[in-house]
């Protein structure tokens, strides 16, 4: 099984439209296209859509050295609005990695290349291997 095909099981970001167009060791890069399923009340990208992608970007990176990993804690900082019509891209880069844990950084970013929102997250990592090749 591969990476992609893994990840396609995380049904919420699936159904949510996330897609994984590139994961390798310690990275990850996701996209969402913005449409009116997207939007809150004020008509403008609600923030669980952006924290979905983010997660997800972080999921792949995090578990791309095999053994299962999962968040500890994650933290969001939503900078610039973005709306229908956008695609909102999520690269997930590792900071560091221990024995047990790690630590990524994950830009989000929409299709001119204005950050939208940063990411940090904090994972654990299981002695579970994961059922996937990159």
């Amino acid at each position: 099984m591969t990476a992609q095909e893994f990840f396609k099981n995380d049904r919420f970001a699936t159904n949510a439209g996330v897609e994984l167009i590139e994961i390798k060791e310690g990275y990850s890069k996701a996209r969402l296209v913005i449409t009116a399923e997207h939007l809150n009340a004020g008509g403008r990208t609600q923030g669980g859509a952006i924290f979905t992608l983010a997660d997800l970007a972080l999921a792949a990176a995090a578990n791309s050295h095999g053994s299962l990993a999962f968040s500890l804690s994650s933290n969001i900082t939503f900078l610039r609005a973005s709306g229908p019509g956008d695609t909102l891209y999520a690269e997930a880069r590792e900071r560091y990695i221990g024995r047990s844990t790690g630590c990524y950084q994950i830009d989000i970013t929409n299709q001119n290349g204005d950050l939208i929102a940063t990411f940090e997250s904090s994972v654990f990592r299981k002695d579970q291997k994961v059922p996937f090749t990159l």
